[in-house]
């Protein structure tokens, strides 16, 4: 977690244009074996209220890249501002808080006692109490942070995060460690937050969270952003979409071969499979037009059109080369 003493309350501020803009961003770290480049040119603009998923493999850069929106490392070239201002000196007015997966704590002192130790710090911290509830710490208030399970260590950071009342929270896989209730209970208090108007960046490897609580979801791969759009968006640009449809029963078994040779030749489907029951699915790189031959040509009935699901896109898009910057939000010549 991150503490400063800010000089303010944290209410009612202007927005100050985004809530985060990274232009041309890089960082190479020197190593014994050369020059390692971890960021390699990010451009990303976040407006105030947005809730951002950062999604990447290991290595990508998430962290390095949100090491620097918190002024915790220093860009090699480019430029970072938080709310208009440089990453520090957005922190140091309150403007930002982090939950981290490590340190920051003090293992001698209670959950309470941690959360009104940070809180001693700031000039207009929210109520201990508060807190502690929103953060679903009140039962754990007298417990040692020794005697924390790391779920629980986890949610008094976002706890310690939440006392200068930020207009931006970053989070870097803040469920770490977390069983299944407790990360659901942790994603509904994140919930209330954002309805509250707080901006929220996270970084995580569950894709169901991004999928779940994003408003807008951000690959990186190989330090760049590979994608950049909505959970339907992200899994149309990687996937394409997949087009359901029952055969109609009068086709003879000739009828229904010559039917499925058709479609496989078709230029807007990438594959096609039927089963016994004359159920076909087609992954469609155009599923208006494959969707308009079941329906005018074949006359086939209870079509649905589907897209891939998230992992199926996470692995298309980071397992491909990497290349510049994609908004799945864009028409795409292949989708169309």
């Amino acid at each position: 977690m991150t503490t400063t003493h800010p000089s303010g309350p944290t209410a009612a501020r202007p927005s100050d244009g985004p809530a985060v803009a990274l232009r041309s961003l890089t960082k190479t770290f020197r190593t014994r074996a050369g020059e390692v480049t971890a960021v390699r040119g990010i451009d990303l603009t976040i407006q105030p209220g947005e809730v951002v998923a950062v999604l990447g493999p290991n290595g990508a850069g998430k962290t390095t890249t949100l090491d620097m929106l918190l002024g915790l490392t220093d860009p090699t070239s480019g430029s970072v501002e938080v709310f208009g201002l440089a990453p520090r000196r957005a922190i140091a007015t309150a403007r930002v808080s982090a939950v981290l997966q490590t340190g920051g704590l003090l293992h001698d002192l209670t959950v309470a006692e941690t959360v009104r130790l940070i809180a001693s710090t700031y000039r207009h911290p929210a109520p201990v109490d508060d807190v502690l509830a929103r953060a679903g710490l009140t039962d754990l208030a007298s417990r040692l942070v020794s005697k924390c399970s790391g779920g629980e260590q986890q949610r008094l950071r976002f706890a310690l995060a939440l006392l200068p009342e930020p207009d931006l929270l970053v989070l870097d896989e803040p469920t770490a460690g977390m069983d299944v209730t407790a990360r659901r209970d942790f994603w509904a208090t994140m919930h209330a937050e954002a309805a509250r108007g707080r901006t929220v960046v996270f970084a995580t490897h569950y894709l169901e969270e991004a999928d779940q609580f994003a408003d807008r979801i951000v690959v990186v791969a190989d330090g760049l952003v590979i994608a950049d759009g909505t959970t339907a968006e992200i899994r149309s640009r990687a996937s394409g979409r997949t087009v359901r449809a029952t055969l109609p029963e009068t086709l003879s078994f000739e009828e229904r071969h010559q039917t499925l040779v058709a479609l496989r030749r078709h230029p807007g489907a990438a594959s096609v499979t039927a089963d016994d029951s004359g159920r076909v699915a087609v992954v469609a790189t155009d599923s208006d037009a494959v969707a308009r031959v079941l329906l005018v040509d074949v006359g086939a009935h209870d079509l649905e059109v589907v897209t891939g699901s998230l992992d199926d896109a996470f692995v298309a898009l980071t397992s491909a080369p990497t290349s510049a910057p994609t908004d799945a939000s864009a028409p795409q010549e292949e989708s169309r």
